[in-house]
């Protein structure tokens, strides 16, 4: 498989995972989410990103056999030597949208924990002042007062 054809391929997934990952924000924007379609969206993700791995470990490989440094030096001197370089650039900004995008879904996801465990917190508050005694009883009735004696 030729320098630009990966290329090419990784951009196409990386561009899948971008479509995801918006799907996802999108989501976690609602104010209820479907918890199954995140589980789906995650799947989803994890097969784009091992086949986005599997794809980087063949260009790694292309590039060694090639004879270039296997770093970015290398891969940026072998995209250019393929007639490539744009695509390079491409898939090097696209990774960079990818990364971005990770970072807010990340900070978007530690929001909604934050907010879920607030409202937990404020249930178990109120829970804990419970108006009734375990035997049924009301422990504060205000305004009675107590005439047995």
């Amino acid at each position: 498989m030729s320098l630009a054809r990966l290329l090419t391929d990784q951009q196409t997934r990386l561009s899948k995972l971008l479509a995801l990952m918006e799907h996802e924000q999108t989501l976690l924007t609602q104010g209820s989410i479907d918890g199954n379609q995140l589980v789906e969206l995650a799947e989803d993700k994890q097969v784009v990103l091992a086949e986005l791995e599997d794809m980087e470990k063949l260009r790694h490989s292309v590039q060694q056999r090639l004879g270039y440094a296997d770093n970015a030096d290398g891969a940026r001197q072998a995209a250019a030597d393929a007639g490539c370089h744009a695509d390079w650039q491409r898939l090097l900004q696209k990774s960079e949208r990818v990364a971005r995008m990770n970072e807010l879904t990340g900070q978007m996801l530690s929001l909604r924990m934050q907010h879920n465990q607030q409202m937990l917190d404020y249930i178990r508050q109120i829970a804990e002042k419970t108006l009734y005694k375990p035997n049924g009883r009301n422990s504060a009735q205000p305004g009675r007062i107590n005439a047995s004696a």
